[in-house]
């Protein structure tokens, strides 16, 4: 993966988690390798899942997904990271992918891969003066990325104390709470699948802490959001409210930008909308667009999942933990 250019995690417990790790909502493996004799030509890892639909003939339909991460060649074995990909397909319905390298993103429609929209990368500052600190970016870009912050701060609506809302921070041994409030898929709009041993497997990443809590309103559970802390990045990898009420939605991601706000080193909070409700919601509490991730899938047997509008969140691919050792600000 380091010839291919890529800087993937190196230390055991977070490649054990990322690959090995026993999980009981996906018992097969995650880590393949194309080898000669004993020699690795390529790598691939996936992120499986299930993408949720409903269908008006058979009720709910369920799709399972996985999206690739790490995947690289060596540069002589021409061919050898496509076969990998291909045999990876032969083992699920549909290969998703979000974003990807400017390589990656030029080779995946000759691989018959088809558009599903894209996810938008939102950001809404929480303490701008914690950037100035070292990381991927230049000084030079650093601090106008400082003053920039600075005025969205100081746009962020004012109505961030949320009445008539509980939240709750859950651990592993209370996701059963969760199940009446977890994400289900509309007429039109697609979702994917969450669980309590996904949860579960997200709470225990080595890779990024991650804090998962739930609303109330009158001790009645509505939603949940998961945070997962990423150097001085705060991310909102997933997050759902058993409600069509936008106002419900807003009460949800002020609640999570006060969390993160409270964490010590937390400079930005950021999110992923890939529809037009999440977008709104997330602009109206002050959050900005900075650019799209392509989202494409590859699903021959399912023509459905490429006719419909399908919710992505960071926790869909490795966006939830991946980095680089150092921040890499998105304001």
């Amino acid at each position: 993966m380091a010839e291919a250019g890529l800087r993937p995690n190196s230390e055991p417990a977070q490649l054990d988690w990322k690959y090995w790790r026993e999980r009981t909502d996906w018992p097969g493996p995650r880590s393949f390798v194309m080898t000669r004799g004993e020699e690795i030509l390529a790598h691939a890892a996936t992120v499986p899942g299930a993408c949720l639909a409903q269908s008006p003939a058979s009720g709910t339909q369920r799709i399972r997904t996985v999206h690739v991460v790490d995947w690289a060649a060596r540069p002589s074995a021409t061919g050898a990271g496509v076969s990998l990909l291909k045999y990876i397909g032969q083992s699920t319905d549909a290969l998703v992918a979000v974003g990807g390298s400017a390589q990656t993103l030029q080779l995946l429609p000759h691989l018959g891969f088809r558009s599903l929209g894209v996810a938008t990368r939102y950001v809404r500052p929480v303490h701008p003066v914690r950037i100035l600190t070292p990381s991927v970016h230049p000084l030079s870009r650093l601090l106008p990325r400082l003053a920039r912050s600075v005025v969205w701060k100081l746009q962020v609506p004012a109505d961030d104390a949320v009445e008539g809302w509980e939240v709750r921070r859950l651990e592993s041994s209370e996701l059963a709470r969760l199940r009446s409030v977890l994400p289900a898929p509309t007429r039109d709009l697609m979702v994917f699948e969450r669980s309590e041993a996904l949860l579960r497997y997200a709470l225990d990443c080595p890779v990024a802490a991650m804090e998962l809590y739930m609303l109330e309103r009158c001790a009645v559970p509505r939603g949940y959001f998961l945070l997962a802390f990423v150097l001085r990045q705060a991310r909102l990898a997933d997050f759902w409210m058993d409600s069509e009420d936008p106002e419900d939605w807003r009460a949800l991601i002020r609640c999570a930008a006060l969390q993160a706000r409270q964490h010590r080193l937390t400079a930005e909070l950021v999110a992923f909308g890939s529809d037009a409700a999440v977008a709104e919601r997330l602009r109206s509490c002050g959050f900005h667009a900075r650019d799209d991730l392509p989202v494409q899938a590859l699903a021959p047997r399912h023509p459905q999942l490429l006719a419909g509008r399908l919710r992505v969140q960071m926790l869909d691919s490795d966006a939830a933990y991946r980095h680089g050792g150092r921040p890499e600000f998105w304001a």
